[in-house]
């Protein structure tokens, strides 16, 4: 079986200001991207974005956005030597009371050892960057601030 995971979290905001926090590049380099992110998320667009736990930007794909609903895009997977990209499906709907409820997906990897190995550290860096999302849609906190350099 391949690996795949989902995670989720909700935040106590409307689904717009929550999608934004995610599709636009200035506020998603506020809480997540720690090096910075680079263009729009939108439906073609191919943009960047750079951690300081993983020097070096990230081309990541858009194959789909459907605005304050969802966001499809490919990246390189994660794992030495891989050649091939996986997908990351996040999701955004709301919920009573304003809030919204957040969730990422990612497929594609390969049954091997090493896959196994880059889902659950993926798995993981998702788990973070929800946490992070809340707390800074939320609360104004960078939660990443310093915690990978």
């Amino acid at each position: 079986m391949d690996p795949t995971f989902s995670v989720f979290i909700f935040v106590d905001r409307p689904v717009h200001e929550v999608f934004e926090a995610v599709a636009d590049p200035d506020k998603m380099s506020r809480y997540f991207t720690t090096g910075g992110a680079q263009g729009r998320l939108e439906t073609g667009a191919t943009v960047t974005w750079d951690f300081h736990d993983f020097p070096g930007a990230f081309p990541v794909h858009v194959r789909q956005v459907v605005q304050d609903e969802r966001i499809v895009f490919d990246w390189q997977a994660n794992e030495p030597g891989a050649d091939y990209q996986i997908t990351v499906t996040m999701t955004f709907a709301p919920v009573d009371g304003g809030r919204t409820k957040v969730g990422i997906s990612e497929s594609g990897y390969r049954a091997s050892d090493a896959s196994v190995k880059a889902s659950y550290g993926n798995c993981m860096g998702w788990s973070q960057m929800l946490a992070a999302l809340k707390a800074w849609v939320e609360h104004g906190i960078n939660l990443r601030e310093g915690a990978y350099k």
